[in-house]
């Protein structure tokens, strides 16, 4: 089964353990002054609990903008989840956000709170003279590696951005990975399809962090297949921050960022018997 799949089957056995809260409204990213926009999009569900989803890949940015206001309101949150498991970029968009909507309302059921980010970089703790590996350049996080004294590796699909830095290099070949001691990669590859594939690569890697605002779902399937750790952003003022998406304003302080360790995890199964 997929990783999608075994997204998909977490989010049914919540709900069927729990009724959970329709979808209250889908928030899409408007332009600034400047013509800027946010990258991400929040889906919100009765009560207010926001999911957040990367909308800057393929078209999906565009088909976004083409969905009736009224088309997503009041759907049951499972319908919109299944989206995840698509074919479809916009559906596994939608999916992916209605998935971290729900895992927050069920973290919240649950009284289950990700412990807070320590920091820029997520907990791998490179060591001085280990490679490290980056699926998708975060710039915020080169210096911090180097800082390590470790080599760094970052695979990227943009081919612009490929050639040797100073003491860190970009490549387009995904193959590197597989040099790696620790990996840091990102949640888009949950909406292109791609984290499958990437971790195979990633056998030798000790530790291996899926990081971005998209990360926020039960991570069950994801640790399963060898995730280490989540490194995700939660929403602590839905209104400010869907305030923010609408005003093509940043939306950062708005959520906490934490950093999920697999061992720090109850599980699934251990979550639902708090219900």
């Amino acid at each position: 089964m997929s990783i999608a799949l075994d997204l998909l089957a977490s989010a049914r056995r919540i709900a069927s353990a729990a009724a959970p809260p329709r979808v209250r409204a889908l928030h899409r990213p408007r332009q600034d002054a400047e013509g800027k926009r946010s990258a991400f999009c929040a889906i919100e569900l009765d009560g207010g609990w926001l999911g957040l989803a990367y909308v800057s890949l393929d078209d999906t940015r565009s088909r976004i903008d083409a969905i009736a206001a009224d088309s997503i309101i009041g759907r049951d949150v499972l319908d919109v989840v299944a989206g995840c498991a698509s074919e479809d970029a916009l559906a596994r968009t939608l999916g992916i956000a209605a998935l971290n909507a729900l895992s927050v309302w069920f973290f919240d059921r649950t009284g289950f709170v990700p412990p807070d980010a320590q920091g820029v970089l997520p907990g791998i703790a490179p060591a001085a003279g280990e490679q490290v590996g980056m699926v998708g350049l975060f710039e915020p996080l080169v210096d911090p590696v180097l800082a390590c004294g470790a080599r760094l590796t970052v695979v990227e699909l943009d081919a612009s951005l490929a050639g040797e830095r100073h003491g860190w290099r970009i490549t387009l070949d995904a193959e590197a990975l597989g040099e790696c001691d620790a990996v840091i990669c990102t949640s888009t590859t949950l909406l292109n399809d791609t984290l499958e594939g990437v971790l195979a690569r990633c056998a030798r890697a000790r530790e291996f962090a899926l990081i971005g605002p998209g990360a926020g779902c039960v991570p069950d399937a994801l640790f399963a297949r060898g995730v280490t750790r989540i490194a995700g952003s939660r929403v602590i003022d839905a209104p400010a921050l869907i305030d923010a998406l609408s005003s093509g304003l940043s939306w950062g302080r708005y959520a906490r960022k934490f950093d999920l360790a697999r061992a720090e995890y109850p599980g699934l199964d251990a979550l639902l018997a708090r219900l």
